[in-house]
């Protein structure tokens, strides 16, 4: 059994990390701080050492230093929030091993490990998450695991091999910009300029000039040439953003820009030739456009040579605590308040709010919770209003006894299974949806015969389930 001591100052991250890596084949401790570090090893020396790298007193890298004089051959792993070069090449130089950024990946940290300890189950676990990894190849910026995201994500790295024009269709803040620049990025014009074009941001007089160009004198206004929009990206990708807000009038110039590579800059007597792949995107029902006459069929079904559908943020709510912890260490870092804690208790409220303003919303929330927040640490009462949420009471659920009775334990064993798949079989939150202590909690899945994880299931942390193909 390996020995792996956790050293954080903060309680939660050290049960995050206890329980992404728990196994029968590591034996966990824990330390608040780098004093309490080193007494922990003179009592029970680690195998392995997880430390934070900002900490009360004594930092990570100090820790480390220490650890390399006292304990040779303990390995260290640091995990910090500032994923800096220097950072990193202080803390090899230093001694570790390896280092880990915040947000955690839990599923990089659980290989970091393996790797560090040479676990023999490493290449097991390596085709376990490959899949998942494959997917997020190329599009890292898209944070977040669940099966919807990644099932996008999967048919748009095979896009991007093409050439074949794109359709991305979502509701307003799911990403739809960062996906088109991951197409980009991945496909084989990435050296090439990506070119975006908000068709609503632009008036409509002049989105024609704006997208095509204009000679000098073809109206009041235009004293020099302009290259527009799609001229630009030649060698590239043109991105129209919003492509359900243009006009009738100029969607058949688009058609033949896509149809056969011209365009006609507006005071020109002769077509340009450009050499670009569109890519657009839209949070409006284009089919039901053209149906009303609202947008043109041709280029309807020009556009939609590969449809991409990004989904709403709740119909992906296991990535929201990624998410949320993801844009609270960013506007903390850009705030300047690097000692703000936000609470796991506190994700629950954010998992269970419908976010209709998606992902730009949650950001948003997040860094008015880090700006107006006067403590150290976010209380329920930082939160705004329409996340304030308290427990359901069990008269508005609409449960009726039957006539005949009912078997108060088979009845128990019904809500803790819900509440464990509920929560992706996550027993903190579990707990805490339960308004349970863990401990009890634990004892009651004992009591029924739930502990351990899914049968259907072998991958498991606290925002993902990976599942048996």
């Amino acid at each position: 059994m390996k020995e792996v001591l956790i050293v954080d100052d903060v309680a939660t991250n050290r049960e995050l990390i206890r329980e992404a890596l728990a196994s029968p084949e590591y034996e966990f401790h824990e330390a608040a701080n780098a004093n309490d570090a080193l007494e922990a090893m003179r009592n029970h020396p680690a195998d392995l050492v997880i430390t934070d790298v900002r900490m009360p007193g004594a930092s990570g890298v100090e820790l480390l230093k220490e650890l390399q004089r006292e304990y040779p051959n303990t390995i260290v792993i640091l995990v910090t929030a500032f994923g800096t070069v220097e950072s990193a090449v202080e803390a090899m130089k230093a001694g570790a091993r390896d280092y880990v950024t915040r947000p955690l990946d839990l599923d990089k940290l659980g290989l970091v490990v393996r790797r560090a300890l040479g676990n023999p189950d490493l290449l097991k676990a390596v085709s376990i998450l490959r899949p998942v990894l494959d997917k997020k190849r190329g599009f890292e910026d898209m944070l977040g695991r669940s099966h919807a995201l990644l099932q996008t994500l999967d048919q748009a790295r095979r896009a991007a091999a093409t050439s074949s024009t794109v359709l991305i269709q979502g509701e307003t803040g799911t990403g739809k910009e960062l996906l088109a620049r991951g197409i980009h990025a991945n496909s084989r014009r990435s050296a090439k300029p990506f070119i975006t074009l908000n068709c609503s941001a632009i008036p409509k007089e002049l989105l024609e000039s704006e997208l095509f160009g204009h000679l000098k004198g073809s109206f009041t206004s235009a004293v020099l040439d302009r290259k527009g929009r799609a001229e630009a990206a030649h060698g590239g990708t043109l991105f129209l953003d919003e492509i359900g807000e243009m006009p009738l009038e100029l969607q058949a110039k688009v058609l033949r820009l896509i149809q056969h590579g011209e365009i006609e800059k507006v005071g020109a007597a002769s077509s340009t030739r450009v050499d670009i792949r569109v890519v657009a995107a839209t949070h409006r029902n284009l089919a039901a456009m053209v149906e009303n006459g609202a947008f043109r069929e041709d280029l309807y079904y020009r556009l939609n040579v590969i449809p991409l559908s990004l989904p709403s943020l709740r119909e992906r709510r296991e990535d929201i605590p990624e998410l949320a912890r993801f844009f609270f260490e960013r506007s903390c870092s850009k705030q300047e308040r690097k000692d703000l804690r936000l609470p796991d208790r506190l994700l629950d409220s954010f998992v269970a709010y419908r976010w209709p303003g998606n992902i730009r919303e949650l950001e948003n929330i997040v860094e008015r919770i880090v700006v107006l927040t006067s403590g150290n640490e976010v209380t329920s009462g930082d939160l705004p209003a329409f996340l304030q949420t308290e427990p359901t009471p069990l008269a508005a659920i609409g449960f009726d006894l039957p006539p005949s009775g009912i078997s108060l334990g088979d009845l128990e064993r019904e809500l803790l299974l819900r509440a464990l798949q509920e929560c992706n079989w996550n027993q903190s939150r579990a707990a805490r949806y339960l308004s349970l202590s863990r401990r009890t909690l634990i004892y009651r899945m004992q009591k029924y015969n739930l502990i351990g994880r899914p049968p259907s299931y072998i991958v498991h942390n606290r925002s993902k389930i990976v599942e048996i193909a």
